[in-house]
């Protein structure tokens, strides 16, 4: 039997085709239109998005990622969180994609029922991909400050990364 899931998203696009034809809409040239728009949003984010990209890369290639994992290994300990986990919280922020390579190989190594499995579990899903998101949305609405907004930003994800330490061994262990 197949569930009720799999006629979803038909239903809403015949209910969105029936209203247009309804209400006299030109429904293709009203697609057209958006799929203009899209088009030119994708054109405009991009500049922020390679230059991101590249930087990703970069942080990476270079070391530094290790470095700076090793220097802040001992703060991220008093908050609970392995050594092992500091790398995936450094780069979370920066790259979701990144993040998720690391991510994937510490479950491979640690296992997902280990306390590393379970922090990197807890911080992948209540972190966000700060730069990246802010990167691509302010891109696309033409806003150049930004400042407020990163410190707030980076300051939400700092307090994930020590809660799920904390509650992951409050919760889990």
């Amino acid at each position: 039997m197949i569930s009720f899931s799999s006629y979803i998203i038909p239903c809403v696009i015949g209910f969105i085709l029936c209203y247009g034809i309804v209400k006299k809409v030109p429904v293709f040239d009203c697609f057209i239109e958006g799929a203009k728009e899209g088009i030119q949003v994708s054109l405009q984010i991009l500049p922020a998005l390679v230059g991101l990209m590249t930087c990703v890369g970069m942080f990476k290639a270079s070391g530094a990622l290790d470095v700076l994992s090793d220097f802040f290994a001992p703060l991220a300990s008093i908050a609970g969180i392995p050594k092992e986990v500091v790398p995936l919280a450094m780069l979370r922020p920066i790259s979701g994609s990144g993040s998720l390579v690391l991510f994937e190989d510490l479950l491979k190594s640690h296992g997902a029922n280990s306390l590393v499995g379970n922090v990197a579990s807890v911080m992948q899903g209540s972190t966000e991909t700060t730069f990246y998101t802010m990167a691509v949305y302010f891109s696309a609405a033409k806003i150049t400050r930004t400042k407020y907004t990163l410190f707030c930003a980076l300051a939400a994800d700092c307090m994930s990364f020590v809660m799920s330490g904390l509650c992951v061994r409050l919760f889990m262990m």
